[in-house]
């Protein structure tokens, strides 16, 4: 995997360059395109993702009633929560390190992330 991050990285740089030191224009071309393309994302496997979901309970509860499986949904709930409590805690407890470095170019980068925000909102709606 990691020949690939090398290859990502390589490819962002030979292609975008050093975007904090462009022109206003390539920044929020840049902006909007990558956010764009995240915002589209994001909602195909949202919708995915809630489909899949949505599905399986809706069939997990159908084989329920009609008797083919027992679901002891007590004890499956207690185990969601503390599956839930435990990736909460993991969460918590990461480095925030990886996320004040974002901040701090999203700050420096204020054209950039004007575009991103825009482009975002406009992958979401298509």
């Amino acid at each position: 995997m990691g020949e690939a991050v090398d290859k990502a990285k390589s490819f962002i740089s030979r292609y975008l360059g050093d975007v904090d030191k462009s022109d206003t224009t390539k920044q929020i071309l840049i902006g909007a395109g990558s956010g764009w393309i995240s915002g589209y994302l994001t909602m195909r496997v949202a919708k995915t993702t809630a489909f899949a979901v949505g599905g399986g309970i809706i069939l997990l509860q159908l084989a329920s009633e009609r008797g083919f499986i027992k679901v002891n949904w007590s004890r499956l709930s207690k185990k969601l929560e503390k599956v839930v409590d435990r990736v909460e805690s993991e969460i918590s407890n990461q480095d925030r390190a990886w996320t004040d470095k974002v901040m701090d170019f999203f700050k420096n980068n204020t054209p950039f992330t004007s575009g991103f925000v825009g482009g975002f909102l406009i992958g979401t709606a298509t």
